[in-house]
C-alpha cells in the first residue's frame, strides 16, 4: 500500500518539476507528516474518551488535515465540492497553513509543538501547481498510520526514501548511513534504557532510531516509566544543515518519537573548554562529515586544529562521553595514518581504550571513500586493538549494497575478538611512539596471485607487437591494392 502511493508521489512530482530525489522526499514529508499528526491527534482523542478525559487537540479545526486537506461527505468520501484545489490550495497552503504553524515555534522547546513550528519555519512548499498538489493529498489520504503495523511499514519505507536520497548524488550521501552498518554498530555498543544517546552529526537520525529500535526490541517488558525515559530523556542530537535537520526530526517522530531532542546547529560551535560533566552522554553513535573545512574560529574551539571537520567531530565526541561511556564511529580511514591526525590518534589512545577497528571496503558508501569504524570505550587508555578488514567476494555499490550477511563474521569474532584470516590484534606497545600509526595491515592476508617475471611480460608485449605489425601490413596491402 505505502509503497506504491510513493511510487504515485513521485511520479506527480516529476511532472511537477519538482526537482529531483532529494526535492521528492522532503515535499513529500511535510504531507505525510501532516497526515501522520491528524492519525496521532484522533488516537489519542480515543484514547482519552476511553478514561473520560477530553483530549485538546495541537491544531486548530481549520488547520486540522480532515478539514482542509480531505473535508468528507456523508458517505465518507472526500467532498470535491468544498476541498481547495489549484490556485486555492496553493494560497491556503503557503499564505494560511505555513505561517500558522511556524508560530508553534514559540511553544516550549521540548514538545512536539515546538518541533512542529520548527519544521514548518525551515520547509517551503515547492509544489508548483495546486492540482498536482490535490492529486497527492488525496493518495496521502489513502493512507493509514494507526496500526503499529502500519507505522512499521511507513518507518521502513521512509528508510527506503532517505536511501535514495544518498543515492541522488553527491551531496545526497551526507544524508545516509547504510543501515545494516548501523545496525551492527548499535548491536555492538548495546545502548541500554536509562542510557543517553548521542550523535553530534545526526543527518536522517538513522543512528538515533536504530538505537531506539534496539533499546524497544523487546517491547513487552517495558515499562511506562521505561517508555517515558525514551520518549523524553535517552536521545538526543544536532544537525548543522536544514534539510537533513528537518528529515531527522520528522523521521524520529514518523518511527515515535513525539518530541526528538534534536538542535539545528554547528555542533562545531561548541567549545570543548565549556563542555561540564552535566553536557556528556553515556553512548555516542555517529558518522560525521568527512572532507570539507571549518572556518578558523571554530577551529579555536579546539586544542587540535584540523582543517579536516571529521577531526573535529572526533574531539568533540571524545569530550562529550561520559568517564565509562561507549561510542562507535565511522570515520574516514586516513584517519589511521595521516600525519595531520598524530596528535588525535595519541589523544584517543591515552584517554580511551579503541578496542576495535573494522576495516570497510570502499563500496560501502556510494562517495566509494574508504572508512573504518573506531569502538571505544572511555576511561582508561588502550592496550590492544583488535583488527577485522571486512574482505567480500564482490564489490560493492548503488546496485549491490552492503548486508546484514556481509557483517555476520565480524559480529562473530568480535564476541571474542578471535584471530583469522580477516583478524588479528596489536599490542600498543609496539606501535610507533611518534607517529601513533594505526594502519590496517593484515598480517595473515596472502596475495594467491603469483607474479610474472619482468623477461616474461617483455616478452609477451614483443609478440603482441609482432602480431599488431602484420595486422597493420595486411590491412595497408588491402587498402593499396
Amino acid at each position: 500500500m505505502f509503497e506504491q502511493a510513493f511510487k504515485n508521489i513521485d511520479k506527480i512530482l516529476r511532472n511537477d518539476n519538482a526537482g529531483g530525489a532529494m526535492d521528492y522526499i522532503e515535499q513529500t514529508s511535510w504531507i505525510i507528516f501532516l497526515k501522520y499528526l491528524d492519525d496521532l491527534e484522533i488516537e489519542k482523542e480515543k484514547k482519552a474518551k476511553l478514561v473520560g478525559k477530553k483530549y485538546q487537540f495541537i491544531l486548530e479545526p481549520e488547520y486540522r488535515w480532515s478539514i482542509w486537506a480531505s473535508p468528507l461527505n456523508k458517505e465518507g468520501k472526500i467532498d470535491y465540492n468544498s476541498a481547495l484545489t489549484g490556485a486555492d490550495l496553493n494560497t491556503f497552503v503557503d499564505q494560511n497553513l505555513f505561517p500558522y504553524l511556524k508560530k508553534f515555534k514559540s511553544e516550549s522547546p521540548n514538545t512536539i509543538e515546538y518541533k512542529i513550528g520548527e519544521i514548518f519555519s525551515e520547509l517551503k512548499n515547492k509544489i508548483k501547481s495546486g492540482y498536482a498538489l490535490r492529486d497527492i493529498l488525496d493518495i496521502v489520504n489513502g493512507l493509514h498510520f494507526q496500526s503499529s503495523e502500519e507505522k512499521h511499514e511507513l518507518s521502513h519505507l521512509y528508510e527506503s526514501k532517505i536511501a535514495e536520497m544518498g543515492n541522488a548524488g553527491r551531496d545526497g550521501g551526507q544524508y545516509y548511513t547504510p543501515r545494516p552498518l548501523i545496525r551492527c554498530i548499535v548491536k555492538l555498543v548495546d545502548p541500554k534504557i536509562g542510557e543517553t544517546v548521542y550523535d553530534g552529526a545526526c543527518g536522517s537520525a538513522g543512528f538515533l532510531i536504530e538505537g531506539y529500535d534496539h533499546m524497544t526490541e523487546k517491547r513487552e517488558k517495558l515499562s511506562s516509566k521505561d517508555w517515558q525515559t525514551l520518549q523524553e530523556k535517552t536521545f538526543y542530537g544536532k544537525e548543522k544543515i536544514t534539510l537533513p535537520y528537518i528529515i531527522g526530526v520528522m523521521n524520529m517522530i514518523l518511527h515515535g518519537i513525539d518530541a526528538p531532542n534534536i538542535i539545528h546547529t554547528n555542533t562545531l560551535s561548541e567549545n570543548l573548554a565549556d563542555i561540564q560533566e552535566k553536557d556528556r552522554f553515556d553512548v555516542i553513535l555517529a558518522n560525521p562529515p568527512f572532507g570539507g573545512g571549518e572556518r578558523k574560529e571554530v577551529q579555536q574551539n579546539f586544542p587540535i586544529k584540523s582543517g579536516e571537520t571529521a577531526y573535529l567531530f572526533l574531539q568533540h565526541f571524545i569530550k562529550k562521553l561520559r568517564a565509562g561511556g561507549r561510542a562507535g564511529i565511522v570515520i574516514k580511514n586516513t584517519f589511521l595514518s595521516n600525519d595531520d591526525a598524530t596528535s588525535l590518534r595519541k589523544e584517543l589512545l591515552n584517554s580511551c581504550d579503541l578496542h576495535t577497528v573494522l576495516d570497510l571496503p570502499a563500496g560501502v558508501f556510494q562517495a566509494g571513500v574508504k572508512t573504518v569504524v573506531l569502538l571505544f570505550k572511555k576511561g582508561s587508555p588502550t592496550k590492544k586493538i583488535w583488527y577485522y578488514q571486512l574482505n567480500l567476494d564482490r564489490n560493492l555499490g548503488k546496485t549491490n549494497p552492503l548486508s546484514e550477511k556481509d557483517l555476520a563474521e565480524f559480529m562473530e569474532l568480535y564476541k571474542t575478538k578471535a584471530d583469522s584470516k580477516n583478524s588479528w590484534t596489536v599490542d600498543i606497545a609496539d606501535l610507533n611512539k611518534k607517529t601513533f600509526d594505526l594502519s590496517v595491515k593484515n598480517p595473515n592476508k596472502k596475495d594467491d596471485k603469483v607474479l610474472r617475471e619482468p623477461e616474461e611480460i617483455l616478452e609477451e608485449i614483443k609478440e603482441i607487437d609482432t602480431q599488431t605489425l602484420v595486422e597493420l601490413n595486411s590491412i595497408r596491402k588491402l587498402i593499396l591494392s
